[in-house]
């Protein structure tokens, strides 16, 4: 596939419900509701090795480092005894608890006895270390009890809310619940000490308050809504700030600059923004809290049109793991944590859900196929936490980190990918990813199978089937992708025109048995330009085919790295490459300034050490 050297500007380019245990309805007020991915199964030949190589590998190095290396699970032991030492970091059960919802999401997919069996052993450790009024935390349990609660960053409130996830999950897809009881016992502790008319305080790190929101969702117990909206409204007031100087930075890195109804400009540590963000949509999303809806709008625009990287990672900096000023985006510098690339998915996806509007799926996708995919070795055993957009050869993924969170959250995220294929509204099904699966898509009473045939990311063909026991009146809105610039559309093989209404061709058509709905894109290669604003990249450009982004690694190109140069002459060939990185389309570009060989940026480092750079100098 050749092409002619196309430059699209990076800032023209981004610029494009659950039962309760209690047998309530909690009804969010969102107009898309997503398809959970407990009914989508995912077949695929880009996501399901992936799928199957986490199962495989990843899951069990995330249970021998937090059995066998760390120390991680003796810490639960030493709790339970109320004896012995504490090992690690402060926030380590928080690692714990993710690789635990890792584990029952991929019970969802593909139930596994002995893997249920190990997340009950660990469970049960988890109830054992459990104090008397409730209190779980093994760092105080170990270290003084008369700590707790002192130190506003010390993680309490963050390893509870991965606790609440794991059990919620764990919950949804073994109906028991043990941990969900435990998760009960330590919330309803912090309410005694926490709330209005009682202490006021900041979590240091933002978690709770999104975990909050699924408790309230499965239990159907308002209170844990309520003190989710209370923990927002805190901060900006100056709780986490005061004379005691809990936290050792300033409160912007905190996200406690200004309260959260004012907030237009994203400041301090990444992972704790996305965090925060996702916890106000939820909570939005059941109490309609429109100056928060707001506010998310503001901070979306300062985050991706000023803040974000080519490849959706955000946080430019080391010294704070977050943001500095709009613009600055260095790329050999750059940090780009792991957590944060996946965060990114996660509000967007809630930012969606909001709005039936497709920019938001845009920088999903573009999260997902490049900053947070990168987080990963094509192996599954090895992570990076930093996500650099150059190199110099140094830089290389692990078997673990001390500070191991983005191990444990890439194990949590990549089983449940298929959230955020589908969504559902009053009057529409919505097609927002494109990956090769079968849905069970419930309508009100009905469900409806769709089915989607795809070779994306590597190539623009879609094919979706419809399967319906009695002809079905609904919409199906299918995203056209920011990147893509044209594209057919067609019904039982029929041409098509379809209105775009937010990025999203709209289909409306009482549908029968196998229908068939067949999209294709167009893609071709791009030459990205960053703007005259990202001083670091004047007179660069970035590759990008499709949702990848690409990369220049020295193994390809070993002669004169520093001296590679694209021309504005340059033709592209796309061709796929069964035997390179398992799998991948390459580029090559063919010009007056020599040859050079791109790859996906996601698959880099997965050969022999050597530099890499995304960004390439155009002459």
């Amino acid at each position: 596939m050749k092409s002619a050297l196309r430059c699209v500007p990076l800032a023209l380019t981004l610029a494009l419900s659950f039962t309760s245990c209690s047998g309530e309805k909690a009804a969010p007020r969102k107009l898309i509701n997503p398809v959970n991915f407990s009914e989508v199964s995912i077949e695929d030949g880009f996501w399901s090795p992936r799928l199957r190589s986490h199962k495989d590998v990843t899951l069990g190095v995330c249970i021998d480092q937090i059995e066998n290396q760390t120390g991680r699970i003796r810490n639960f032991e030493n709790a339970a005894k109320r004896e012995g030492k504490h090992s690690g970091i402060f926030f380590d059960d928080s690692d714990v608890y993710k690789a635990l919802e890792g584990m029952a999401y991929s019970l969802q997919i593909s139930p596994d006895p002995a893997l249920e069996a190990k997340c009950d052993e660990w469970i049960d450790k988890f109830a054992a270390a459990q104090l008397e009024d409730g209190y779980i935390n093994t760092y105080y349990t170990l270290t003084g009890l008369d700590k707790r609660w002192t130190v506003m960053d010390h993680h309490e409130m963050y390893c509870t809310g991965h606790m609440i996830e794991a059990a919620v999950a764990y919950y949804n897809v073994t109906g028991k619940r043990k941990l969900l009881d435990v998760c009960i016992r330590m919330v309803d502790h912090m309410m005694g000490i926490f709330g209005p008319g009682k202490r006021d305080w900041v979590p240091g790190h933002e978690e709770i308050e999104l975990a909050l929101v699924k408790l309230f969702v499965t239990t159907g117990e308002r209170k844990y809504l309520d003190f989710a909206q209370w923990l927002l409204d805190e901060r900006g007031h100056g709780y986490g700030d005061n004379g005691d100087r809990y936290m050792k930075w300033v409160p912007r890195y905190y996200q406690d600059e200004v309260p959260v109804r004012e907030m237009s400009d994203i400041g301090g540590h990444a992972v704790r923004a996305m965090y925060l963000f996702c916890g106000m949509a939820d909570v939005a999303a059941y109490t309609g809290d429109r100056e928060y809806i707001d506010a998310l709008h503001r901070l979306w625009d300062d985050v991706v049109l000023r803040n974000m990287y080519v490849t959706g990672g955000i946080g430019q900096s080391r010294s704070n793991e977050g943001f500095t000023e709009d613009y600055d985006l260095p790329n050999l510098t750059a940090y780009c944590e792991t957590c944060a690339s996946v965060g990114m998915v996660l509000w967007n996806w809630r930012m969606n859900q909001f709005t039936g509007d497709g920019k938001y799926v845009d920088v999903l996708e573009r999260s997902l196929y490049n900053g947070a995919l990168a987080g990963i070795s094509l192996e599954g055993d090895r992570f990076f936490y930093v996500n650099p957009l150059e190199s110099e050869g140094g830089h290389h993924r692990k078997a673990w980190y001390g500070c191991a969170c983005c191990p444990s959250q890439i194990c949590r995220f990549l089983p449940s990918i298929g959230n955020y294929i589908y969504g559902v509204s009053d009057d529409a099904v919505w097609v927002n990813l494109y990956m090769g699966n079968t849905a069970e898509v419930k309508l009100g009473r009905r469900t409806v199978t769709l089915t989607q045939e795809t070779g994306y990311p590597w190539s623009g063909g879609v094919k979706l089937t419809v399967g319906t026991s009695r002809p079905l009146n609904t919409g199906l809105r299918l995203r056209i992708p920011g990147w893509c610039t044209s594209y057919t559309l067609a019904v039982n093989g029929e041409a098509v025109e379809a209105p775009v209404d937010k990025g999203y061709a709209v289909i409306s058509r009482k549908w029968k048995d196998g229908d068939t709905v067949s999209l294709d894109f167009e893609m071709p290669v791009r030459l990205v330009d960053a703007g005259p604003l990202v001083k670091e990249d004047l007179g660069k450009r970035a590759v990008q085919r499709g949702p990848l982004v690409y990369c220049i690694e020295e193994v390809d190109n070993p002669e004169g790295f520093d001296s590679l140069r694209l021309t504005e002459d340059a033709q592209f060939d796309a061709a796929f490459d069964p035997e390179l990185l398992r799998g991948v389309v390459a580029i090559t570009a063919e010009s007056a300034g020599g040859r050079l060989k791109f790859i996906p940026y996601y698959a880099w480092d997965n050969r022999e050490a050597g530099r890499m750079k995304v960004w390439v100098p155009l002459e």
